[in-house]
């Protein structure tokens, strides 16, 4: 039997904007996955602790600070440490395209930028993060 998918969506940083990673969160979850929203101004730290303490598959990360090349290196970094590098990390927010370019370079296997639907958003991790035995 195959277990749900288990996403972390996050808001690193100092970014108070969190309406698109609530809207994202709630998609998500409508399509069957399991979704932990760790809330506002959390830090690469908490967010690595709690998918570890989670179990969860992937995290997403809403960044429209200015401070996703930071934030997402620093989420990819701490996994490393952890041996968690099998959680699937990707994002959204207002990145260009050269930063995001660098950013797959990183580890972050996909960045949607705005327009993106949440059906392409559901779409996407459904064949990018590997489903679970339950």
């Amino acid at each position: 039997m195959q277990a749900r998918i288990r996403v972390v969506v996050a808001k690193p940083g100092l970014d108070g904007h969190d309406r698109g990673a609530k809207v994202v969160a709630r998609a998500l979850r409508d399509a069957g996955m399991e979704v932990v929203y760790t809330g506002l101004h959390q830090t690469p730290e908490q967010i690595v602790e709690t998918a570890i303490q989670e179990d969860a598959d992937a995290i997403g990360l809403s960044v429209l600070s200015g401070a996703h090349m930071t934030l997402f290196r620093r989420v990819v970094e701490l996994l490393a440490e952890r041996d968690a590098a099998d959680i699937v990390v990707f994002g959204g927010g207002i990145i260009p395209a050269d930063d995001i370019t660098e950013l797959e370079k990183l580890g972050v296997a996909h960045i949607f930028t705005p327009g993106a639907t949440t059906a392409s958003i559901i779409e996407w991790v459904r064949a990018n993060v590997a489903t679970p035995v339950a």
